[in-house]
This record gives C-alpha cells, structure tokens and sequence, in this order.
C-alpha cells in the first residue's frame, strides 16, 4: 500500500468516456475468478482489495482511495486475482478496454500513466505480503498511516468495524489496541473518524513494546 504517484493528469477530465456505477458498502465491485474487461476508478468511497487463500480467507492487498485505479489485471482479458469490496458506499467509473483506446488518441501520454499504476501495483502487492509478519497493532498502524497519506489528511473517516474489516481483524481486538493509542495520545476518536495526533510514534521501529501493549 503506497502512495499513489504524482501526476499533472486529472483522471476526473476523462471521466466522460467511463461508466458511472454506484457499489453499496459490503457489495464487491469485480470478484476473484472472474473474468473483466477494462478497469475501474474510484470516485468516491473506499474500497478494499482482498484475495482468497487456498485456504478460503481473504487477505487484504490493499486499501483503494479516491483518484486511483483498480482492476487492471483485466486489461490484458485475463480473470481477476483479487476482489474488490467496497468499504463505504462507493462512486466508480469503469473503463473498458475500448474506451482506453479512446482515451489514448486524446492523451496519448496516457499510457505512461498505466505503465506507472501497474508497478505500483507490483509494489503494493510486495508490501501485502509483508504485511503477513507484522503484529496486528502493526498491520493496524500501517493501514492507518497509508490511508492518511493518501488523503493528505490525518482524520480517517472509519469506523471501528470498517477498519476491522480492512485489515482483517476481530473488532474487539482493534477497539483494545485503539483503546491503548487512545489514553496514550497517539489518536483521537471522534463520531466515526479517527485523528492520528502522533504519527510519528505509528511508525515502525517506533511503533514497539513501549509504544503500544500486548492485546
């Protein structure tokens, strides 16, 4: 989960050769196995993408905010790898392959762009599996910090269940390990918005036995 690349290019100014949908929370936008065709930006809402182990649980990959792209494995007509859920109601725009070409004869250097989003995915998905040796105060941290940096904003408009359900964790055990940021002073909580006061101390190797204690 990284930070999306800078861009002079504003996605909303190509948004007339997409396919407004509208996804209520819990409803997956595309799912694993299936075959897509195109891709999908998301205009508002959050969406988190998951893929299914052999086991049948879903691991979280990543976190999808306003102004990135999702689905491209489906560009080359390929079935999805991942699922896309989203988290809140959620405003997307879909791009088949035809209307990409489209795209492409008004801005042709948008194809830089694809090739950019598409090893930034390759890293997102390095830094899913990652994720798998971090504690769960870690993973918590980690979710948190990525989101705020990908809003430029340090309030997270979640609630405890939503973000439960991002990393993929029981809501008790994220309300104890808030619960410890709370009278610590790291976070605020306030009507379904969480506000990092000290981000700095939710970074590794800072985040620690001292930091935070065993849930």
């Amino acid at each position: 989960m990284v930070s999306p690349f800078e861009t002079d290019l504003k996605w909303e100014a190509f948004l007339e050769f997409g396919t407004r949908q509208f996804f209520k929370r819990k409803t997956a936008i595309y799912v694993q196995g299936t075959m897509g065709e195109g891709f999908y930006y998301l205009h508002q809402g959050l969406v988190k993408i998951v893929t299914s182990t052999v086991k049948g649980k879903d691991r979280l990959v990543n976190i999808v905010v306003p102004g990135q792209i999702m689905g491209l494995q489906s560009m080359d007509q390929q079935t999805h790898f991942t699922t896309a859920i989203a988290v809140k109601n959620a405003v997307v725009y879909h791009f088949s392959c035809k209307q990409f070409l489209e795209m492409l004869k008004v801005r042709p250097e948008l194809l830089s762009l694809l090739t950019q989003t598409i090893s930034q995915k390759m890293r997102i998905l390095l830094d899913a599996i990652n994720m798998k040796a971090l504690t769960s105060e870690e993973q918590i941290a980690r979710l948190l910090l990525n989101i705020c940096e990908d809003f430029k904003n340090h309030e997270v408009q979640l609630s405890q269940q939503e973000l439960a359900n991002c990393v993929g964790l029981t809501r008790i055990t994220v309300y104890k390990i808030l619960k410890i940021w709370k009278e610590e002073g790291i976070i605020e909580m306030r009507n379904r918005t969480f506000v990092i006061k000290r981000q700095d101390l939710l970074k590794l190797p800072q985040l620690t036995t001292q930091t935070v204690r065993t849930v």
